[in-house]
């Protein structure tokens, strides 16, 4: 049974594996097609990428070590479930890795003229690898009217256990207001 949480509320990870699922909706009558893709950021104590390959993202699919593997961009968002996938094995992080930060954009939005306000049915969540089971899922519902960035949340190691917070923060921005952010 999953644990639904609230914007803020923080759960511990008690498996070392497990998949991170994005799922949407957009409204229709927007004029372009939506085309969200989800990056991984995995960041040190200063808040800082590890290094370039540490940021997880559709031109870089897999971390070192393979410990966060991207499942490919999903360019529509058609269909139930998750829409972008995100494989965690936290055994084979790297050691002086303390956040995975876990970002959702639009690709194009201004020149398309979207933000997250035409995105509705709007998740993340945490799911065993093995049964597809939820264990953490957090639903994305605040109007995000100019927002084109969000950050869904982030997995964090606090006294040598990994633990989840639903962020849901938003920015106008992208992918590069991101890099910017954590370089």
């Amino acid at each position: 049974m999953a644990i639904n949480l609230q914007k803020g509320q923080r759960e511990s990870i008690n498996t070392p594996k497990f998949t991170v699922g994005l799922g949407w909706d957009t409204n229709d009558g927007t004029g372009h097609a939506f085309d969200l893709d989800a990056s991984i950021f995995i960041l040190g104590e200063n808040k800082k990428l590890l290094s370039d390959k540490h940021f997880v993202f559709y031109n870089n699919l897999n971390s070192p070590n393979d410990a966060v593997i991207h499942t490919g961009d999903n360019i529509d968002g058609e269909g139930e479930g998750d829409d972008e996938q995100l494989l965690v094995d936290l055994s084979k992080i790297d050691s002086s890795a303390s956040e995975i930060c876990i970002v959702v954009t639009i690709h194009e939005a201004e020149q398309r003229k979207q933000n997250f306000g035409q995105v509705r049915n709007s998740f993340i969540r945490i799911a065993d690898s093995v049964t597809d089971e939820d264990l953490l899922k957090y639903e994305l519902d605040e109007d995000f009217s100019i927002e084109t960035a969000v950050e869904f949340g982030r997995i964090y190691k606090r006294n040598g256990a990994w633990k989840f917070e639903a962020v849901g923060s938003g920015m106008k921005g992208g992918l590069q207001d991101f890099l910017n952010k954590y370089n």
